[in-house]
């Protein structure tokens, strides 16, 4: 079962589209439709040169930083554009905000250093999606 579908599963489904951060709804969704979801998006990542990057992530330690360039590299403009239709702002805007939200996103999914089960990372997309809702709007 993929990440999503436990949460729908779990009634939570609700708070993706009520999150005061639609672009986090937006990019966990788009995680859980790569093919290999978490897993699959760090590979793309690698399969684009910037395996370095990505497993700065998911490892303990500092994360590396990405341009929106390196973003809208290893996504592709489709994702870019249907994540930008989905929350409502430019293909370039919100290939700068994820350059900023993909790497602390994917470091809150692996905080041991590897990615967790899937009943995992349900709690802590869960998790990751309360504090979201509890955080002031920017």
């Amino acid at each position: 079962m993929s990440f999503l579908e436990n949460l729908a599963a779990t009634g939570v489904t609700s708070m993706l589209s009520n999150s005061s951060s639609p672009l986090a709804a937006g990019l966990l969704e788009m995680i859980n439709k790569q093919p290999g979801g978490l897993n699959g998006l760090i590979q793309n990542f690698h399969d684009k040169g910037l395996g370095e990057i990505a497993n700065s992530w998911v490892s303990t330690g500092q994360n590396l930083p990405v341009s929106a360039e390196q973003i809208q590299h290893v996504l592709g403009s489709q994702q870019v554009q249907d994540l930008a239709a989905r929350v409502g702002v430019s293909p370039q805007a919100v290939s700068s905000q994820l350059s900023a939200l993909l790497p602390s996103l994917v470091d809150k999914l692996t905080p041991n250093g590897a990615v967790p089960e899937h009943s995992s990372l349900l709690e802590m997309g869960m998790n990751i999606l309360k504090s979201l809702e509890n955080a002031p709007a920017a």
